[in-house]
């Protein structure tokens, strides 16, 4: 299949890649981007169910479907996993081919722009369905950069009330204006906070977000008892965690990562039905020409929540 590929986000993972801090998966010198909508240009041969002209995205997981990851319907954590647009060409191009089983259908009423946020939302909505979250919880986001901002969207949409721990000023006022309240650590105390929230019990669930060793150490503490503390954020390198308040407060430690089919469809409804507010997550849109101008800007720290280039534009 041939896409022509309308929009791309910039996300944490390809800064890394640019700075070459995943050049042990970057074989070849070929486009990055996975976070993208686009419409169906060609329709390859023998493939049923799709036309061109037919509005898209992509889930960007090709497992292997023969280790034991994928023989116990684990496919998305496949051992063999090429993620498309790291392990293999991405949609930074004007015209994308991938296997049509990776296409999901985007629908009418979904603009393209917002569509391209799909994959990110995704992504929260796979974290808070990890969780099992309970209605009328109180949840603690470590972290407001852009996964966190869609947990926590996706944590209220399921009836949660929430707090987001966030240092960055931008970050915290956008979340605020979102309808959240935000604490800053490094100038209140987190889990003094928590404990006022809740009345001394502690938060019900806690997502560590933000990639930081100061995320890691506040999940414990912050969590109630036989409260759940899902790790979002990758940890590439080991990190300092308290073993007893695991033990202290009987906790459960949940791992998450990417996404399944059901949490594509799910984050489609969601951008569709308007609870992702996309037009005000999108920061701005850059044509491809500009798509390294893109990457530096992200990679300054200029205040960004997500940044889209435009392949037509």
């Amino acid at each position: 299949m041939q896409i022509t590929v309308a929009y791309t986000g910039i996300c944490g993972t390809d800064l890394k890649i640019a700075h070459g801090a995943m050049d042990n998966r970057i074989t070849s010198p070929w486009p990055i981007g996975h976070e993208m909508s686009g419409i169906i240009a060609e329709v390859g041969a023998g493939v049923e169910g799709w036309t061109e002209g037919d509005r898209v995205t992509v889930m960007p997981l090709d497992w292997c479907g023969q280790c034991p990851a994928c023989e116990a319907g684990y496919s998305h954590v496949c051992h063999n996993l090429n993620f498309v647009g790291i392990d293999s060409p991405g949609s930074l191009q004007e015209k994308w081919n991938v296997r049509a089983g990776l296409l999901v259908r985007i629908p009418s009423e979904l603009d393209l722009r917002a569509a391209a946020l799909v994959e990110p939302v995704a992504v929260a909505v796979h974290d808070v369905r990890r969780a099992r979250l309970a209605s009328k919880s109180q949840v603690v986001v470590l972290g407001g950069g852009p996964i966190g901002i869609l947990i926590a969207l996706v944590s209220r949409h399921h009836d949660a009330q929430v707090i987001i721990s966030e240092v960055n000023p931008f970050r915290a006022q956008f979340a605020t204006g979102l309808g959240f309240h935000v604490i800053n650590p490094r100038s209140e105390d987190l889990k003094t906070a928590v404990d006022e929230w809740t009345a001394g019990k502690g938060a019900d669930f806690a997502f560590e977000v933000s990639g930081s060793s100061e995320g890691v150490a506040a999940l414990t503490e912050v969590l109630a008892v036989r409260g759940r503390g899902v790790i979002v954020a990758i940890h590439p390198d080991p990190q300092p965690f308290n073993l007893f308040q695991m033990f202290w407060k009987e906790l459960e430690i949940v791992g998450t990562r990417v996404y399944e089919r059901t949490d594509f469809e799910e984050a489609i409804r969601l951008l569709t039905i308007g609870v992702i507010p996309a037009k005000a997550l999108i920061t701005d849109v850059m044509p491809l020409s500009e798509a390294s101008a893109a990457i530096e800007r992200l990679s300054s720290g200029e205040d960004i929540m997500k940044l889209l280039v435009s392949s037509g534009e």
